[in-house]
């Protein structure tokens, strides 16, 4: 009789779950891309129920992942993805699938051969990456049959075809996950040994501490990617400062730090600097650094002397920039500087603004006014407690004279020139609680 109680009970709570995930997918019905977010959230929710039933029953776990993962198949064509939201969660699915056949003690080699027939059968790019997505998530066993596999693969591929360079990734990345330096110097020498194969035989020797072998691959690294003419990335040349550091040659690292930002100056080179900079030195560096960046272009400039925090400088450079100079450079870059210089320099603040709204004008793009609208409000207030009236009058007939046909816009506008612009409204909340006072 009990075991009929708990056979009715596992029953039930089976079907309470499929119904769960059925819902959640919303079969018949058409999910568009705005309303993606809202739809994924909801498969988030289920599928986090689905991994707390792991430790306490992943065989089950596992049936379940396969019928959410059979139903996102089905859903695939209901559904805009253009975001690419739903095919990370499958990818999760996939995650929490291998992780539960671990749990059950299932095979590894059906586990990875059936991944590797997934990503072979489908339609709809759902399982693009599967084998080196999974890799993370793979036990020692799952990873010993994962190599087995590539390895099978990577023999049968040919040498000229995509197929060969794939397997090759893929167990080099096996190799990283299981920190096998001599497995990894295996493929790479069989396939080509490659500037970013230095680096990561590099980094798998400095997490042993051997520092020593793993810079002499980092010059190897540098001395590769130098041969094919492209400019050495950046991870190559900070993993050799960092070696060259823990080797206790402090005064090379430096030098070499230094020596990159002089050829590049920008906020992420000076930031590399200060790292190397002893503190008793730094504010000598921070002098040497702005003086070595004179000649660079006005957007790098910008982001420098933010990052440097030299608002005096920055104003000093930007004062005497027209604002049609200023239209073409990115809110990313105007929008950071405009706040900062807005307390001590106003009428500076003032045209980084208005260059702003000028530059969502100047390219048309409606969608963005509201920005444009907010832009120009700061730049009239700037304008008005730096007292410049006139060069804010200039903007104002500029906007008139080249954007008069945007009707729409030029209403907002006007209330901002009025000294009334939409900011002074009341916000959403503030109205909904007044027509509520009022019923």
């Amino acid at each position: 009789m009990k075991r009929q109680i708990v056979k009715k009970a596992h029953n039930s709570s089976t079907q309470q779950i499929e119904q769960m995930i059925e819902t959640a997918l919303s079969p018949g019905n058409f999910i568009s891309y705005s309303a993606g977010s809202s739809f994924i959230s909801e498969l988030d929710r289920v599928e986090k129920h689905l991994n707390k039933i792991i430790p306490t029953d992943p065989g089950l776990a596992v049936t379940f992942f396969e019928t959410f993962l059979a139903g996102c198949f089905e859903k695939i064509e209901e559904i805009d993805d253009s975001s690419g939201g739903f095919g990370m969660f499958v990818d999760s699915l996939f995650a929490g699938w291998v992780k539960a056949r671990q749990a059950a003690s299932s095979d590894p080699d059906e586990t990875v051969t059936r991944l590797l027939t997934w990503g072979d059968n489908d339609p709809y790019c759902l399982c693009h990456n599967l084998e080196k997505n999974s890799i993370p998530h793979l036990n020692k066993a799952g990873l010993v049959a994962m190599e087995k596999q590539a390895r099978a693969c990577l023999k049968s591929a040919n040498k000229a075809k995509y197929e060969y360079r794939k397997w090759s990734e893929v167990l080099r990345l096996l190799y990283i996950q299981q920190q096998s330096v001599d497995g990894y110097l295996v493929i790479a020498e069989e396939t080509g040994l490659t500037d970013q194969d230095c680096h990561a035989i590099a980094t798998m020797l400095a997490d042993r501490r051997k520092y020593k072998d793993a810079l002499s691959w980092v010059e190897r690294g540098i001395a590769l990617s130098e041969k094919t003419g492209f400019p050495v990335k950046h991870d190559l040349k900070s993993l050799r400062w960092d070696l060259l550091s823990k080797l206790g040659r402090d005064s090379e690292a430096l030098d070499a730090v230094w020596a990159a930002y002089v050829k590049d100056p920008d906020k992420y080179s000076y930031r590399d600097l200060m790292n190397y900079v002893p503190k008793s030195d730094r504010n000598e560096w921070h002098i040497k650094a702005i003086q070595a960046a004179t000649n660079t272009n006005l957007r790098t400039l910008i982001e420098l002397m933010i990052e440097m925090k030299e608002v005096d400088r920055l104003a000093e450079l930007l004062r005497s920039q027209k604002i049609a100079d200023l239209e073409s450079i990115t809110h990313f870059v105007l929008e950071p500087a405009a706040k900062a210089l807005e307390k001590n320099f106003p009428d500076v603040a003032a045209r980084l603004w208005c260059a702003q709204g000028l530059r969502i004008l100047t390219s048309k793009k409606s969608k963005y006014y509201n920005a444009a609208i907010s832009n120009f409000e700061h730049g009239r207030r700037c304008f008005a407690v730096a007292g410049s009236s006139t060069e804010w009058e200039a903007v104002v007939e500029k906007v008139r004279a080249e954007h008069r046909r945007k009707l729409g816009f030029m209403s907002d506008f006007e209330k901002v020139v009025a000294g009334g612009g939409p900011s002074k409204r009341p916000s959403f909340l503030e109205r909904a609680r007044t027509r509520w006072g009022q019923r």
